[in-house]
Formats: structure tokens, C-alpha cells, sequence
């Protein structure tokens, strides 16, 4: 019979009990234990093999084990043929020394190949206490009662109990007495306890088990439990008949909430950061974590962040207070009642306080309202003491927010709902989750800065105030983009020329951020300065297209001059088949002369420009194709188009109307559509449009452009055909002078006169005919010469004793502008001079 063995106390060890105490524990001779090598050799006999089979271990070593073998069997390298398995079991017939046959059931384990140990290891039981010595079943009895791995229970086939191990007595606090014969529902009385029992009796119904999760808080126990239950039949051996219900339950709750934990983080990185926005970001971490972690969180951030410098490292004041804005709160309760600051507030917190002492040292801190330091601090904010009384908040976090060392604020998570406190896992739940969100609000916060710089560029570059002039009334807009994409290369402008002309211009530069806004500027300017010196459209946009040629030069550190490579553009072409650039724009160049009413137009790559008649007919204007600036080799077109007075023309950029739900097809439907609608003013009317066409926030950039037209007519412009004779320069004094005499403009006879004088008097001496002398009565009083002539005159001043020369240089001094411009059958010399009178 076996002997009870004692354990006395130990020390426990990383190396465990010795190899001999081991030995003598397990009792080495009860088991028979041979090794073999790979040939089948003995290489090791024990005591346990001496007593089973009679052989002293000198008699049997180094001999073959197959002599052994009373009965032969299949054999491979001296052992039975495994097929390359690890391991064999079974029954085989050997020799005694006596010369009986024994059948003895072995265990054969075979090691790799190349390790120390012997090939095989080939143990055998000897014959102990047969099955009713007893021992079993006092064993597996003890077993139930005394199990530590699981609680478990047993129930008859009414539901009632009869059986508790130990743990199950731990699990319900109750004893085995105490619930002998209730019901599983009576024993827990609440939900669990009846789902249990539910799967109770579906396991008795189909005899098959059943498996679910629970959760259960004991008297006394501070924390919910969770808790794996499986629930299976009990039968009998002899008739198999269901006689009862085993119920095994595994206490999980560590693997349960170690589980949830990795749930919530990855709900986190799926919910946080979706956006560049730093409120929006504060506000998804506070939804994140309400209620699965806290039942009320702040996300506090420093007041001053939109101020702190790259990077701003600790900004925590060494004496306090500390300044903070209420970025995003949620509860478990709508409405937040819990809040003692509103959102959007700022609160100051003096040193000593939860945020503070969070934010001073850098890392997460668990409190409790008793703590002597809280205590203290809630004491001097009565309002705040105030609502932890009434709603019981128990257990508080206070968590910084800091992302590449920088300290953005603070998270502060509550409880009071949930009666189970913070614990340390709680806290560095916390700290990973803030750290997320952390880094995704720094994230924002530099797009928000780089993106109010580059909106703030683009503004400075765009025209601040449009200018005065007669030709067109101008209203405009720019929307920068929405979203991620952010703030980009479009603009427009208006331009006076003179003739009382004026240009319209719309372009787009291809990208986002601050590049795209620096060659926005650059390409304004450059259209200014071409159109300063009266180029047609088309050779406007071919000196524009160079400009952009030799950007891509630069940008790709080549030398300037050289060849360039085309822009990126989706469908532009490409005849000489290059490379695509960083430097790429469209644009729309039109010049409008209320004189005769007609408007030249050349785009280099942009949409057509709309025209609202003045009876209400919206139409594309169809222009001639040009390739978008930068792809060169492809010559820009001219065209001509006579407007009514009062007509209405659209200029805008692609983002009005190409979205993601629609082509620009579609959206130059919808764009024809909103321009027919009435509008009190342009001003109006361009609110209208964007209204209508853009989504709250547009994928893209916007410019828009609406231009009224008028009209000079005949009463303001006086032309004369001067003959190419110098006696028909009194002439056309004399006509000047009627003509200003006509309209009322005394006081600019004597100027006008004399710059008609001299104009006139070089076309005839220098240039050849037809000469025309042309005034125009605008805001301003403009006088023209055209003649046949292309040689353009240039300023320059006379010496002392020179008979001539000083004609431009009196015209440049007595008139505010003048300057000169090529026409299809000559050149146009022309002065300006403000108007004292309307």
C-alpha cells in the first residue's frame, strides 16, 4: 500500500529539489528503464528492468534487445518499425531469465538524431496495487474536492446540487451543505445564475455540452469575476443513462479584461486620429473610452498651444497656475453633468492639482478623493468638491499628453458609476491609449499651423482689394480646401490696361501646401508684369509657359535655360514624351475693351469660362485647347467674342466643379444652373454658386471670378483719322479741344492738347500710316495713337542744345501713365491723366 508522503516547508529555487531527492521521491525501481543506441544495442539496464525480467545489468549490456524478445516482431535498426514516428506503445512478449514468457506493455521513446541521449528510452511499469486497492477513488474524490484548477459542481437530473469542490465554495461564498439541493438559479440570483441554468437543461435535453461565459461578484469581493463555464452530462457506465450535469467553471478574469484591454486599443487606433483636427481628435478619445474604461473623461489641452514654438518642449509653470482649455468631455450620463468646466472654457489649476502634478511629472497618476493631496486640492475648489459629493466619484486618473516630447495637455478619467476603482492595468491602459491620441493631436496641431501659414500666404499673395475700373463690375472668392489635402495654388486677379481695358485672369498650380502657394505668387506676378506691357492673350500665355518651363528647370537643380520637362497633369500632352515636373499650372487669360465690347480669351489647360447673357442664356464659351503651362512645344489661341452690355462671365478653377461624386461635365451643368438663378448682387451670387457646387468641405481649392460688363459708348470716345501730313497737327489740336469743350473737361485742354500735339507729330514724322487719334473719357481722360508703324518709341532725355527729343519726356511728366502697345496692323502710343472733374 502506498505511504503518505510529507512535505515540509522548502525554499523555493529558479533550479528546484536535487536530482537524488527527486529520485527518491518517484521510487526509480518501480519502473523498469532500458536504453538502446541506433543499432539496437543495450546501452543502460535498471534496477526496475533486473526485477521485471531477472537480468543484473552486466548480463544484459552491450547485448542485442531483440534477444530479449520471446516472440519475434517487425523490426527496423533493432526496434520496431515506426515509419519515422517519435514514439511507440504496445504489447510484446520477452524472456525471463527463468525462462518464462512475460507480456509486457512498453513505452518506447526514440530521440533525434545528433543529441547526447541514447537513441531510444524504453520504460515499463512494474505491477503495483491492482483497481480495487481503492487508492482510485480515494484520489479522484480527493481530486474533485480539493481541485485548484477550476470550480466545479455537480447536480442530479433534477437541477438540484449534490456535489461543491472547493473552489465552487470560494466562488458562490457558500458551502457545499448550504447549497445541496438548490437550483443553480437559486444559488446566483441574477441573470448568470439563469443562463446557467438554461444551458443546464439543453445539455440534459441533447446530451450535448455546452459552453458560456459569465460574470460574477461573491459577498465580499471587490471585483467582478469572469467566468468560463462548461457544462456536460454525467452517464452511467453500465447503461449509459444521463444520471446528472457536471458544471466546470475556469476563473478567466484576468485573461477576460486582458482581452477587453487589446479590444478598446484596437477600437483606438480605428477611432483616433481619423481627422487633422485637434478638437475632433481630443473628442474621439473622449468617445473611445466612455464608459468601456471611465465614466466621465476631459481631454484638456494647454491654453497656450496654438502659441508654442517647433518643438516646445514642457510648458509647465514651476509655481503654477496652469492654464488649460476644455477641448472635449464625454459622460455616461448625457449632457455631462459631472463637468465643472464647460468645453471650449479655460480653468486654471494651481500647483498641487490632479492635472498639474500629472503634467510636472510627465507621467500618468492614479487618486483617490481620501488622498491627502487631493483631498487637499478639492477642499480649495468648492465647486468641484461639490459634484464628486454628488455623483461619488471614487477613483480619478490624470493621464499627460505628450507626443515627441512635447507636452500637449492632460486627459482626466473618472469613475463613479462603475464601483470598481482604478487599478494599475486601468492606468496603463490609459497612459497607451492617451499616448495614441497624443500623437495623432500633435499630428493636427503642426497640419493646423502649416495650413493657416500656407492660407495665410495665399491670402497675402491674392489681391486684397480689386482694383478701380470702369470695364467689368468684379466680385470674387477663394475657398481653400477642406480636409487633408488643405490650401493650394489657385488664384485670380484683375488687371487695368490701357485703353480702359481690363484683364481677367483665374489659374491653378498644381499641389497643395506652401509650395504651391510661393508659385502661385510667383505666377501672379510674372501675369502682371507681362500684361503691363499690353502682350496679346496668346503671347501672354507663351511667355508665361516659358516661365514655367524654366521653374521646372530649377526645381530639378538643372541650370536655368535649359530643356524642362513637362508638369504632372492627367491627360495633358506630351509630344516630346518627358518626364513629369514639380512645377505645373493651368490658366485663363482674358482681356475685356468696353469699346468695341469684345473679349479675347487663351487658356493654357483650364476650364472654359461661362457667360450669363443678358437675357438669362448661361453657355460655355468654346475656346481653342491649349496645354497646360510647363508642357511647351504646342502654341497657345486667340479667341474673339462679342459681349452684350450687361453680360455676365464666370471664371473659376477645377475644384468648383470637379468633386468626387461628379465629372466636370456634371459639374458644369450644375455651375450653367446656379448662374441662371437670380441673385440681388454678384456678391450674392458668388455665395450662391458655392452653395450650391461645394460640399462642406471641398476636396479642392476654389477661385471664382464673376465679371459684369459695360460698355464706353460712342458719347465717351472721339476718333479722328489724322492725314500723314505735319499740317494736320493743328487740326487735331483743334479737335481735341472741341471735344473736351463737349465734355465739360476745360481744366485738361491745355495738357491733353499739348500730348496730342506730340503724339501725333511723331507718328507722322517717325512712323508710317494710317494715323488715328482716339480719346476715351473714363475715370480717367486717355489719349491714343495708332499708327502702320511696329518700331515702339522709347523715352530718353535731350541734351541742352538739341532741337528735339523731349516730346515723350513731356508727355511721361505731365500725364499720370503712358506707354505703348502692339496692335494686328501697327502700335498704339497712349497717355493717361486723372480727371479733376466727372
Amino acid at each position: 500500500m502506498e505511504q503518505p508522503v510529507t512535505i515540509g516547508r522548502a525554499t523555493r529555487s529558479s533550479s528546484g529539489p536535487a536530482p537524488e531527492a527527486v529520485d527518491a521521491l518517484v521510487g526509480e525501481a518501480l519502473t523498469a528503464r532500458v536504453t538502446l543506441d541506433e543499432d539496437g544495442a543495450v546501452t543502460g539496464w535498471n534496477a526496475g528492468a533486473e526485477e521485471l525480467l531477472g537480468y543484473p545489468a552486466g548480463q544484459v549490456t552491450g547485448r542485442r534487445a531483440a534477444d530479449l524478445l520471446a516472440e519475434p516482431i517487425p523490426l527496423r535498426g533493432g526496434m520496431p518499425a515506426l515509419a519515422g514516428l517519435p514514439r511507440w506503445n504496445g504489447d510484446v512478449a520477452l524472456r525471463h531469465r527463468d525462462g518464462r514468457t512475460l507480456t509486457v506493455r512498453i513505452l518506447a521513446h526514440h530521440r533525434p538524431p545528433g543529441s547526447r541521449a541514447p537513441a531510444w528510452l524504453i520504460v515499463s511499469a512494474l505491477p503495483g496495487p491492482g483497481p480495487g486497492s481503492g487508492l482510485e477513488e480515494q484520489l479522484v474524490a480527493w481530486s474533485f474536492a480539493q481541485s485548484p484548477c477550476c470550480a466545479m459542481a455537480l447536480y442530479d437530473t433534477r437541477l438540484r446540487l449534490r456535489r461543491a469542490n472547493a473552489d465552487m465554495e470560494r466562488a458562490t461564498a457558500l458551502t457545499e451543505e448550504e447549497m445541496r439541493g438548490l437550483r443553480v438559479s437559486e444559488i446566483i440570483d441574477d441573470d448568470s445564475g439563469e443562463r446557467a441554468e438554461r444551458a443546464m437543461a439543453r445539455v440534459l435535453t441533447t446530451g450535448e455540452p455546452e459552453y458560456e461565459e459569465n460574470f460574477l461578484r461573491a459577498p465580499g469581493e471587490l471585483h467582478e469575476h469572469a467566468w468560463s463555464l462548461f457544462m456536460s452530462v454525467l452517464r452511467d457506465p453500465r447503461d449509459a443513462a444521463v444520471r446528472g450535469v457536471c458544471l466546470a467553471a475556469h476563473d478567466m478574469t484576468e485573461q477576460f479584461w486582458a482581452r477587453k484591454r487589446l479590444q478598446l486599443i484596437a477600437e483606438a487606433g480605428r477611432r483616433i486620429g481619423t481627422t487633422l483636427d485637434v478638437t475632433r481628435t481630443a473628442q474621439e478619445l473622449a468617445d473611445v473610452t466612455v464608459p468601456e474604461l471611465a465614466d466621465f473623461v476631459s481631454v484638456d489641452l494647454l491654453a497656450t498651444l496654438e502659441d508654442l514654438p517647433k518643438p516646445p518642449g514642457r510648458t509647465v509653470p514651476a509655481e503654477g497656475p496652469l492654464l488649460l482649455r476644455r477641448t472635449a468631455l464625454r459622460s455616461r450620463i448625457p449632457g455631462a453633468p459631472e463637468a465643472v468646466v464647460a468645453a471650449g472654457a479655460v480653468d486654471a489649476y494651481p500647483a498641487g492639482s490632479a492635472p498639474y502634478e500629472s503634467l510636472r511629472t510627465g507621467q500618468p497618476v492614479l487618486h483617490a478623493p481620501d488622498d491627502p493631496a487631493f483631498a487637499a486640492w478639492l477642499a480649495r475648489d468648492a465647486a468641484r468638491s461639490a459634484r464628486y459629493r454628488a455623483f461619488g466619484i471614487h477613483s480619478v486618473m490624470s493621464v499627460p499628453l505628450v507626443a515627441r516630447g512635447t507636452t500637449l495637455g492632460v486627459a482626466y478619467f473618472v469613475r463613479h458609476h462603475n464601483t470598481e476603482v482604478f487599478r494599475h492595468d486601468d492606468l496603463v491602459l490609459a497612459g497607451e491609449l492617451t499616448a495614441r491620441a497624443a500623437v495623432s493631436i500633435d499630428n493636427a496641431r503642426r497640419y493646423t499651423r502649416e495650413r493657416d501659414t500656407a492660407v495665410m500666404l495665399q491670402r497675402s499673395l491674392l489681391p486684397q482689394r480689386l482694383p478701380r475700373q470702369a470695364a467689368v463690375e468684379v466680385a470674387s472668392r477663394y475657398l481653400p480646401a477642406g480636409g487633408h489635402a488643405g490650401v493650394g495654388g489657385d488664384w485670380f486677379d484683375v488687371i487695368p490696361l490701357s485703353g480702359a481695358r481690363v484683364a481677367l485672369v483665374v489659374g491653378d498650380v498644381v499641389g497643395h501646401g506652401l509650395h504651391a502657394s510661393a508659385t502661385m505668387g510667383r505666377l501672379r506676378t510674372a501675369v502682371r508684369t507681362l500684361a503691363d506691357i499690353d502682350l496679346p492673350c496668346d503671347e501672354l500665355l507663351t511667355h508665361l509657359d516659358d516661365l514655367v518651363a524654366r521653374l521646372n528647370t530649377e526645381d530639378e537643380g538643372g541650370e536655368t535655360g535649359g530643356p524642362a520637362p513637362p508638369p504632372a497633369f492627367a491627360g495633358a500632352p506630351d509630344p516630346a514624351s518627358k518626364t513629369s515636373a514639380d512645377v505645373g499650372a493651368t490658366c485663363l487669360y482674358a482681356v475685356y475693351d468696353p469699346v468695341s465690347r469684345r473679349c479675347c480669351f487663351s487658356a493654357a489647360g483650364h476650364p472654359r469660362p461661362a457667360v450669363v447673357s443678358p437675357d438669362g442664356a448661361v453657355d460655355l464659351i468654346a475656346l481653342a485647347a491649349g496645354p497646360p503651362l510647363g508642357v511647351g512645344g504646342l502654341p497657345y489661341e486667340a479667341t474673339q467674342v462679342e459681349l452684350p452690355e450687361g453680360s455676365l462671365l464666370a471664371l473659376y478653377t477645377n475644384g468648383l466643379i470637379e468633386t468626387g461624386d461628379h465629372d466636370l461635365d456634371a459639374g458644369a451643368d450644375r455651375l450653367r444652373r446656379a448662374l441662371a438663378r437670380p441673385a440681388a448682387s454678384l456678391d450674392a451670387l458668388c455665395d450662391a454658386v458655392l452653395a450650391d457646387l461645394l460640399p462642406p468641405r471641398p476636396a479642392d481649392d476654389v477661385a471664382l471670378l464673376l465679371a459684369r460688363t459695360r460698355a464706353l459708348h460712342g458719347d465717351r470716345v472721339a476718333t479722328w483719322s489724322v492725314p500723314s501730313d505735319p499740317s494736320a497737327v493743328a487740326q487735331a489740336r483743334k479737335d481735341v479741344v472741341a471735344q473736351l469743350e463737349r465734355w465739360g473737361l476745360s481744366d485738361a485742354v491745355f495738357v491733353t492738347e499739348l500730348v496730342a500735339s506730340e503724339l501725333v507729330t511723331n507718328a507722322i514724322r517717325h512712323a508710317e500710316p494710317p494715323v488715328r487719334l482716339r480719346l476715351i473719357h473714363d475715370t480717367s481722360l486717355i489719349c491714343e495713337v495708332s499708327d502702320g508703324g511696329s518700331t515702339a518709341p522709347h523715352l530718353r532725355r535731350a541734351r541742352s542744345y538739341d532741337e528735339g527729343g523731349r516730346g515723350l519726356l513731356l508727355v511721361a511728366q505731365l500725364t499720370e501713365r503712358w506707354g505703348t502697345r502692339q496692335t494686328a496692323t501697327g502700335k498704339t502710343i497712349w497717355a493717361e491723366q486723372p480727371l479733376t472733374r466727372a
